[in-house]
């Protein structure tokens, strides 16, 4: 196992932003993208990192989008450290597995979210409202219950703290408001991420419910290049997706799973307020977490190595 990248150190290079598990660096007109090993969970950075947890965040990013590539355009450029330029082959004992060359977008500031499956704050919020995000769903339906069809839900996109779960509408005031645009042209916006993230997650359920994983929910990024929607960021990865076991899933009780569930039921038990500093993780839970995120990257793209 090799050693756990909490953070990047390239002085050469212009830091632009570290994000709860990204370190992005400025290249002019591209970005390069650093997937960590650091993990967040309840919006807070944990102090312990989880060993090759951004190899497999990048290599299940690389899978997906070129798997989506005829869905929807999207950021990358190349993986290929030795085909990025820049002089970024010498840094390859760090960013080899890792990083991403990419296109600079103008970013939504919306974190589109579609659910199959009932859970984690839509669950809380269905409990009072038989709702979730302004999609009324039947009465009675249990956590982890498979919904009649998929939803989307949206989010505000938050620099720090929680995001925020809105309707549509919301969404498009908050397009309209953030990316100054008119209402006729939000709108426009918001219906074409409702029909991007939704067509995206039936596809990518589809792949990996065929190879024994439900994909509950997911959440999506996109951006804005040269007047088209394009996806940025990860796709469908064990931080942005709650990945299941098709053959444990049980309606009504704790699901099994392939994603940082792991992680938040741990910190679930804990006497932890849920504000910074959050509480290192024992070695048995890291140990267990970048377990479940390699067989998931293994099931999902057939490949052994993170680095392929």
């Amino acid at each position: 196992m090799a050693a756990a990248v909490f953070e990047t150190q390239l002085p050469d290079l212009k830091l632009k932003a570290r994000g709860k598990v990204r370190d992005i660096y400025d290249l002019g007109d591209k970005l390069l993208i650093v997937s960590t090993d650091r993990l967040s969970a309840f919006d807070c950075v944990l102090p312990t990192p989880i060993p090759d947890k951004g190899k497999v965040l990048n290599g299940l990013s690389r899978f997906w989008f070129d798997f989506l590539k005829d869905t929807v355009p999207n950021h990358i450029i190349t993986m290929d450290v030795n085909k990025m330029g820049h002089g970024l082959e010498k840094h390859g004992d760090v960013l080899a597995g890792r990083s991403m060359l990419c296109k600079k977008a103008e970013v939504v500031p919306i974190e589109c979210v579609t659910r199959g499956y009932l859970m984690g704050s839509g669950w809380k919020e269905y409990q009072k409202t038989s709702s979730v995000c302004g999609n009324p769903l039947p009465r009675g339906l249990t956590n982890g219950a498979k919904l009649p069809e998929v939803i989307f839900t949206p989010s505000t996109k938050a620099a720090s703290g929680h995001d925020e779960n809105i309707d549509f509408e919301g969404a498009v005031k908050h397009a309209e408001k953030e990316m100054k645009l008119s209402a006729e042209k939000a709108r426009a916006i918001v219906t074409k991420l409702k029909e991007l993230t939704i067509t995206i997650y039936q596809h990518a359920y589809e792949h990996a419910l065929s190879r024994g994983i439900i994909i509950a929910d997911t959440k999506l990024e996109f951006g804005i290049k040269d007047g088209e929607i394009i996806l940025i960021d990860e796709v469908l990865t064990p931080d942005s997706s709650r990945f299941w076991p098709k053959d444990a899933w049980t309606p009504g009780k704790t699901q099994l799973s392939f994603d940082k569930q792991f992680v938040r039921d741990y910190l679930e038990a804990l006497d932890w307020n849920k504000q910074p500093p959050a509480p290192e993780l024992p070695e048995k839970v890291v140990n267990k977490t970048r377990e479940k995120y390699i067989e998931a990257y293994k099931l999902i793209t057939g490949k052994n190595d993170l680095d392929a």
